[in-house]
């Protein structure tokens, strides 16, 4: 594990596999449809566990949940939950893996009206933040913020149109992850590569 770079507080003294999620991924604009639907499920099965629980099971999930495909997943019938209920690779709790079918369901509903079907969720998401990074200045561990009025909206708006396990905590955590929020502390060595990523966009 290397420790010459200063990181986030959550990324320092962590497993290697953790770091290099804070360092090659979290905070970076995301606006691959696949990834987006991918994190929302992994962000919800978060609920009441640690990001790095969840982490260490996402080749698990991959591969339990057919590589994150909507389509498929959309179809699982009950033998297949009863399946998933006996996967010790994932979370086993029963609202989340029937809120994953669900969340696939209602995806595929939300691009049934979308000017760009195949972006469906991706668009639904930035517009949040009109399309770029809020880039924030966060100092300090205080300073982190759990929820936001822009998560707040989207967290309303995604349950309107039928998603679960999208409260305001979880969806901010969503928008952090897949970079539409840059919340690096400034201390940290990612905090202007990002801001730039965000800024040429």
């Amino acid at each position: 594990m290397t420790t010459e770079k200063s990181r986030c507080f959550w990324a320092t003294g962590v497993p290697d596999f953790y770091e290099k999620y804070h360092d090659q991924e979290w905070g970076v604009p995301c606006f691959d449809e696949h990834k987006m639907f991918e994190m929302l499920i992994l962000e919800g099965a978060q609920a009441g566990l640690s990001w790095q629980t969840v982490l260490a099971k996402r080749e698990n999930y991959r591969n339990a949940f057919d590589n994150f495909n909507v389509e498929i997943i959309a179809n699982y019938g009950e033998e297949k939950v009863q399946t998933l209920l006996l996967n010790a690779g994932i979370i086993r709790n029963q609202l989340k893996i029937r809120a994953t079918i669900n969340n696939a369901q209602a995806l595929q509903t939300l691009r049934e009206s979308a000017a760009r079907p195949e972006m469906a969720l991706t668009d639904f998401f930035w517009k949040y933040v009109n399309g770029k990074p809020k880039q924030n200045a966060v100092q300090s561990r205080a300073e982190v913020k759990a929820t936001t009025p822009e998560s707040d909206a989207l967290s309303n708006a995604l349950k309107q149109a039928g998603f679960k396990f999208v409260g305001s905590t979880i969806v901010y955590a969503h928008m952090q992850a897949c970079g539409m929020v840059n919340d690096h502390l400034t201390t940290c060595f990612r905090y202007e590569a990002v801001r730039e990523m965000g800024q040429r966009l």
